[in-house]
């Protein structure tokens, strides 16, 4: 009989949260004990899955005794707080904050890309942010068919990137707008800033934190992580990432320099057949992915594959995901199904 493990949520309200339940379940994950963690507020809420009516319960040191897996989904302070008191008392974390993701002895896995990096794990393995793991899928394609020189990334990210609040906002935005009323902002670039923009009809180019040189931390993480990930710490890559009223989807103009000449027919074949890609690209028949193609989806898709004619070996792609499964949930348990199938 197959071993069944005790797997815990923390952040089981949350969007991401959720979903991790929903993905679970969907890809029948071999948990005989389901424990759902959340801040006091939240504790006592009522949550269907899989059958069954969970009652979340306060998040504390002790939530991790006899458990397994603990997928975390509460933000960097919860993760720094409770993610080594996970591990000491037994538990796998699998953390999709920013709290452990840069450090050295914490592997940073998308298991289409660098999947035995999840063995040298110490009991913590990070999920990258949703941007970086839908772009080194396809990077990591482009490096080993033609070595990469340079990239250039700009994001186009969905206000689900923020949270439910931030979706909440843009609906309520949105009403407003229409309805010739008041707009209220508080949550774009995040709340609490200095200054806060309607999302709503609008594009902020912005996404947490300025940080050095007038780059934004989304930035930085995305420079940061696809260096790690695909174990090229000076790969050139610069970024810019905006956020744009969508609901659910992170969309990225990716133009790729390489080394090494690649067509764009080329590339079509060779994304077609990297595992997670699915390959929307018809500009006769006016095919390209949008984020409303992707929501739902665990695919990365990819379209508007054409070559850059300003540099030599040089593409333009369009690279499209749903940035709370793929970008968060479904990578976080594709990464624990790793460690089971060793």
């Amino acid at each position: 009989m197959a071993k069944k493990y005790n797997v815990a949520v923390v952040g089981a309200t949350g969007m991401v949260g959720q979903k991790m339940i929903d993905i679970l379940l969907e890809r029948k994950f071999p948990f005989v004990k389901l424990k759902l963690l959340a801040s006091a507020r939240s504790a006592e809420m009522k949550i269907k899955a899989g059958g069954f009516v969970h009652t979340v319960e306060e998040l504390t040191v002790q939530s991790f005794d006899g458990i397994d897996f603990a997928f975390f989904s509460a933000g960097e302070m919860v993760s720094q707080e409770f993610g080594l008191e996970a591990v000491k008392r037994g538990a796998i974390v699998i953390d999709n904050s920013n709290a452990f993701r840069m450090a050295d002895h914490v592997p940073l896995v998308v298991p289409e890309v660098n999947p035995d990096a999840v063995y040298s794990h110490k009991g913590i393995i990070a999920n990258p942010n949703c941007s970086t793991i839908q772009m080194v899928v396809v990077l990591q394609a482009l490096q080993k068919a033609a070595d990469i020189k340079r990239v250039v990334a700009a994001t186009y990210q969905a206000v689900s990137g923020a949270g439910r609040e931030a979706v909440e906002e843009l609906k309520d935005q949105c009403r407003a707008y229409l309805d010739g009323e008041p707009i209220l902002a508080e949550r774009t670039p995040y709340k609490g800033a200095l200054r806060n923009y309607q999302i709503a009809f609008n594009l902020v180019p912005q996404i947490d934190l300025f940080v050095e040189d007038g780059y934004c931390n989304e930035e930085i993480k995305m420079i940061r992580e696809t260096r790690k990930i695909m174990s090229l710490p000076g790969l050139p890559i610069t970024t810019t990432t905006v956020r744009v009223p969508v609901m659910i989807g992170h969309s990225i103009a990716l133009n790729v320099e390489l080394n090494n000449p690649l067509t764009a027919a080329e590339t079509r074949e060779l994304l077609k057949k990297t595992p997670g890609v699915i390959v929307v690209d018809d500009p006769r028949q006016l095919e390209y992915p949008t984020p409303l193609d992707a929501e739902g989806n665990d695919a990365v898709y990819v379209g508007r594959i054409r070559p850059d004619h300003s540099v030599r070996n040089g593409l333009n792609l369009w690279v499209v995901s749903d940035n709370i499964r793929k970008g968060a949930a479904t990578n976080s348990i594709q990464i624990a199904e790793l460690l089971l199938s060793r």
